[in-house]
């Protein structure tokens, strides 16, 4: 049964919501009626002012046809995010799913993990065994080192290819600067961070020492979190950790836990490296080199420690291994004009990633681990140019991954360490490679049109092991291309009024986690491989406008309102479905009879919603900022051939925040209300349905997901030009809950102090 608490602020935030929209309709048509009498000289900044980085290259943001929604350095410095996916949540339009602490699983207009793409400084991050499940990545990206972000919602197929069907989440590091005169720029910051609900401590240094010619950029952050501890007020007490296991004296036992808001063995510990060199050619021509390095200790997966087994913790152990990503890249940039070219630029990447799982059985021995390793090497060639009225964006990409996977178990008690079963089939190869052109012209003065076109090859090789398992199948080869388009427009009817509308394509080809993973996904539920997928195509269509606040000199700032609707099929999805092996439709596995499921091509995937924000300036210093997402996914279970319709599991529920700031010279403040509406146990995904460890139970013994709030108070102040300290209080009342999806239940009331020194 749902927490009272829980309820009536679910009621009281529904009336809010009501009271803000009503509000907005009333703006708009004030604002549109006043536009008509106001002098356009009064108009400080226009929408065409705002520069995002869209397609690899800088443009306006009223002549880009996609919803855009941009993080800034200033905002990272306001909300001090932990990880890169907490700062994707307090973005308010990107729903983030944990599964443990060191966790951060992005979910974007109903698609996540291998259907999101993400990008650094140019370079998919997204390799060959990027799962359909829950993935943890992201938080390999140290937002203190981050320029901006930015978040491109719909199909990015057009210019990166495979994966990128919900969206792009696009992070641009710190870059270096060159002095201006003969003299040499040195500059550089030192922050220190503390946070109360675990304990976090965060270190955090970056600096520039540059000439004229040659620039080098440095950064490094550490930090360390303890155990997280949830909030005291609503939510169920399922969401409690009243006891946990430990080994001792040779022997695993299991303890009270005297503190069960305190969700045991989450902390964990985390480096994040950065090094830039930027060397000036001429002063057309540059030359940059980067190494960034993403790291993790040995985390905890804690939605695996709290599941049971016949009425006791089933698991004495289980742990992600060390997350390494280390990503070499080289950037030539030129604008050096010629025939082909306005401006280029030739990126080569190399990306080394490691990961592992380690788990034990209680009162097992054995202990299980399997470690992968892929090495990731890229090349892309981006190209702009006139071409009459218009810009030509051309380019070309290769990418090429090679897994290793292996496995091995460990006595713990002698000693002794046996090869066994591994997650992927070992030394199995993924490449893709394309070309795109797309053209970008003014028709008008007003009207802005965009198409493009890019052609991608793909390929896949992995042969199977039969040591351990008797596959039915020696190897898996795919080699498939695929033509995708997109077509925009963006009508802009006066200087503040923007309308666009945008049809595309993207694809997603079967990387070697679909085709060849073997893991349990549920207590009871294994995954086998299926070497006979094929490649996902989606179709997207969304419409949309914007209205720009014009500014009011002494009066009030410039603000926005945007008002966004989509629809998205996926065809011949992969979906998780009942599968047989060798014939049979259930084997042994890890000493349990488990269902046999595999991810097939079955599905066909509905998503459709709608996207609100509005930044509406309430006085000279005053600003109110809303977001708010609705998603509704359907896809098709085949499993019996019956065409049924199922919610789709990365749908998420109604989510968005509503914040009030305030900006006076050195001092900001922001106090915010953010919101997920609940899923019921009908609406909740088949495969969710299973994972009755971490949802709340309905009057009916049903799981499902309940609605939540939390209050949050941040703020800044620049005490000097050298030092700037933050502060905040983060779930002001305490509130219990977990998000949708997640298996940690989020941070109780939670202080979060930082120092920032600066020179």
């Amino acid at each position: 049964m749902k927490d009272h608490s829980t309820t009536m602020a679910g009621g009281v935030f529904r009336l809010i919501l009501h009271v803000i929209l009503y509000g907005l309709l009333l703006v708009l048509h004030q604002s549109a009626f006043a536009q008509q009498t106001k002098d356009s000289t009064q108009k400080i900044e226009e929408l065409g002012e705002v520069i995002i980085s869209f397609n690899k290259w800088e443009q306006q943001l009223n002549e880009v046809p996609n919803k855009i929604t941009k993080i800034s350095r200033t905002q990272i410095q306001l909300q001090q995010p932990q990880t890169a996916a907490d700062m994707l949540a307090q973005s308010g339009s990107v729903f983030i799913q944990k599964s443990q602490l060191g966790g951060g699983s992005p979910m974007i207009r109903g698609f996540a993990t291998n259907r999101v793409l993400l990008v650094v400084d140019g370079v998919r991050m997204n390799n060959a065994i990027y799962r359909s499940g829950n993935l943890q990545n992201v938080i390999s990206i140290d937002p203190l080192a981050l320029e901006a972000a930015e978040v491109v919602f719909g199909p990015g197929s057009l210019i990166y290819g495979s994966d990128a069907i919900g969206g792009v989440m696009d992070f641009h590091t710190l870059e270096p600067r060159f002095s201006s005169d003969s003299n040499w720029l040195v500059r550089g910051a030192a922050q220190a961070r503390y946070s109360s609900a675990n304990n976090e401590n965060t270190l955090h240094a970056d600096w520039n020492i540059a000439g004229k010619k040659l620039s080098w950029l440095s950064s490094v952050t550490y930090s360390k979190f303890d155990d997280l501890r949830m909030g005291k007020h609503g939510g169920q007490d399922r969401y409690l950790r009243p006891e946990y296991a430990i080994r001792r004296n040779n022997r695993d036992t299991i303890l009270t836990n005297e503190d069960p808001r305190l969700q045991r063995f989450t902390g964990y510990e985390q480096w994040n490296l950065m090094q830039k060199l930027n060397y000036r050619i001429t002063n057309k021509m540059r030359l940059q080199y980067s190494f960034i390095y993403g790291g993790t200790g040995t985390h905890p997966r804690y939605d695996r420690l709290i599941q049971y087994r016949s009425g006791r913790l089933r698991f004495a152990e289980w742990n992600y291994g060390p997350m390494l990503w280390r990503m070499h890249t080289l950037h030539f940039l030129s604008n050096q004009k010629t025939v082909l070219y306005d401006n280029l630029r030739i990126t080569a990447g190399y990306q080394d990633y490691a990961e592992s799982r380690i788990d034990r059985t209680f009162n097992r021995t054995n202990r299980n681990r399997q470690e992968e390793m892929v090495d990731a090497v890229s090349a892309s060639l981006d190209a702009v140019k006139t071409v009459g009225k218009g810009q030509l964006y051309w380019g070309a990409e290769y990418v090429y991954n090679k897994v290793g996977s292996t496995g091995s178990t460990t006595d713990i008690e002698t000693g002794e360490t046996v090869s066994s079963v591994s997650r992927y089939p070992d030394n199995s190869k993924w490449y893709t490679a394309g070309l795109y052109g797309s053209y970008k012209i003014n028709i008008r003065e007003d009207l802005t049109l965009t198409s493009g076109i890019r052609y991608s090859y793909n390929g896949l090789n992995a042969r199977f092991n039969n040591q351990f398992i008797p596959f039915p199948y020696e190897k898996a080869a795919i080699k498939k291309g695929a033509f995708i388009f997109n077509l925009g427009t963006v009508y802009r009817p006066t200087d503040n009024w923007q309308l666009h509308a945008h049809v595309s394509s993207g694809y997603r080809m079967p990387n070697i986690d679909d085709i060849g993973k073997l893991f349990e996904s549920a207590p009871g539920n294994l995954t086998v491989p299926n070497p006979g997928l094929e490649p996902e195509y989606a179709w997207n269509m969304e419409m949309g406008l914007a209205y720009n606040i014009p500014a009011i000199p002494e009066h009030r700032q410039a603000g926005r309102l945007e008002l966004t609707g989509f629809y998205t099929i996926l065809e011949n999805a992969l979906a998780l479905r009942p599968f047989q092996f060798n014939g049979r439709d259930s084997i042994l596995f890890d000493g349990a009879l488990s269902q046999v499921n595999a991810l097939q091509n079955l599905a066909r995937a509905t998503v459709w919603g709608v996207q609100a924000a509005a930044v509406l300036p309430m006085h000279r210093w005053w600003v109110l900022r809303l977001n708010a997402n609705y998603t509704w996914g359907r896809e098709t279970d085949d499993a019996m051939g019956s065409g049924k319709q199922v919610p789709l599991r990365h749908a998420p529920p109604f989510f968005g925040n509503l914040a009030i700031q305030y900006n006076k010279s050195d001092f900001s403040l922001e106090a915010n209300l953010v919101y997920n509406s609940s899923i019921s146990a009908e609406n909740l995904a088949p495969s969710e349905q299973a994972k009755t460890d971490i949802y709340a139970m309905d009057r009916n013994g049903n799981p499902f997901s309940p609605d939540w709030y939390s209050l949050n108070l941040k703020g800044n102040y620049r005490i000097t030009p050298a030092f700037t300290l933050s502060l905040g209080w983060e779930n002001i009342t305490n509130q219990r809950y977990r998000p949708y999806s997640s298996g940690i239940v989020a941070a109780g009331s939670n202080l979060v102090a930082s120092l920032r020194a600066s020179f």
